[in-house]
């Protein structure tokens, strides 16, 4: 078995070399991807732009993301996958040959386990989402199918494989992450979005609902920490190798850490919870207004401008537990604004500019 991972992961390093030798002068490319594909912009970006223009499909990406990535941090945890910058260093595959050379970047040195890639999960979770849900839009009620349906069909899967071969050359690029660990990420992404294809109830989910769902994974994945802790498995195991094997202190950022994301990720949920629960949200989107162009647009852009300023705060990384409380609050903020707050405001302005029109 170990002898047959070591060969995977060997082809996987020599992609890695022959992917930064050819497409070197492509490094920022890749770099941006890897930005863009991180779930933090389809919170800060592409949920406000779809909420207030298709509810439903705001709610679905929202869904997708949190369990995606908390059904990640699961087989992350369960697979012990390593990483190419680190692993290259501690094999003894290369015993009677020197180690390959391979570089790294300040997107390389991620803390979890690798398997499978969290970009490409989430990648694809996300933009199935957003592609199922554009052709639905344009399909209609309608059985038959136009030839313009399918000539935008074809468009958009096309794009979606693009993006996803993107993501995955990108997360190899960098040395973050093994072929086998993107492949298996994109596949498992698309089985989680195409389940919430079929889970109505998350739409019209009560605020209890959402505090037991958050309760739940909180609970199950810090009791599968503590009790393979107390059977001698520490699932932290990988934050001593980034620190070790990072060619740059300065790269291994909290923030990558698996209990980071896991409580980044119950933020938003929860946070979503409350919102869709809130007084503002029914006297606002669910309100006259809500079905008005101009009041969707003024949210729209006044959800993105906030949460782009909002963004740049950032809790401070010394006091592990402060960053994790704060992380958390900053993250049920986002839904919380996005849903309930903004939306609040655009309709009072815009109620008061319509009595003095009067």
């Amino acid at each position: 078995m170990e002898a047959g991972m070591n060969v995977l992961h060997d082809a996987g390093i020599q992609a890695t070399r022959w992917l930064q030798e050819h497409f070197q002068g492509s490094q920022d490319w890749f770099l941006f991807i890897s930005f863009a594909a991180d779930l933090r912009n389809t919170f800060f970006v592409l949920f406000p732009l779809w909420f207030h223009f298709c509810e439903p499909v705001g709610i679905r990406l929202i869904w997708v993301a949190v369990i995606g990535d908390w059904l990640n941090l699961v087989f992350k945890w369960i697979l012990f996958g390593e990483r190419p910058y680190w692993w290259v260093h501690e094999t003894d595959y290369y015993s009677n040959a020197s180690t390959p050379a391979i570089q790294q970047f300040p997107l390389t040195c991620e803390t979890g386990p690798g398997s499978p890639s969290g970009h490409a999960m989430g990648a694809a979770g996300v933009y199935y989402v957003m592609v199922t849900a554009l052709l639905s839009i344009v399909s209609g009620k309608r059985q038959s199918k136009t030839l313009k349906y399918w000539v935008l069909w074809t468009a958009l899967w096309t794009g979606f494989w693009a993006v996803q071969v993107c993501v995955c050359l990108s997360r190899v690029f960098i040395a973050a992450h093994f072929p086998h660990q993107v492949i298996a990420g994109v596949f498992s992404g698309m089985v989680v979005a195409e389940t919430f294809q079929h889970v109505r109830s998350i739409y019209h989910a009560s605020l209890r609902r959402y505090l037991g769902v958050t309760t739940f994974l909180f609970s199950f994945a810090l009791g599968f920490y503590l009790l393979l802790r107390a059977l001698g498995v520490d699932l932290l195991w990988t934050l001593e190798k980034a620190q070790r094997w990072c060619a740059h202190p300065e790269w291994v950022h909290i923030d990558t850490t698996p209990f980071a994301s896991l409580l980044r990720n119950l933020g938003i949920l929860f946070g979503l919870g409350l919102a869709l629960n809130s007084h503002m949200y029914l006297e606002s989107c669910r309100g006259k207004q809500g079905r008005q162009l101009p009041f969707r647009l003024g949210c729209a852009a006044a959800s993105l401008l906030v949460l782009h300023l909002f963004d740049a705060f950032r809790p401070p990384s010394h006091l592990q537990l402060l960053f994790y409380v704060l992380s958390f609050c900053k993250s049920a903020a986002v839904p919380l604004a996005t849903v309930g707050l903004i939306p609040y405001c655009v309709s009072q302005l815009l109620a008061t500019q319509d009595k003095k029109g009067v």
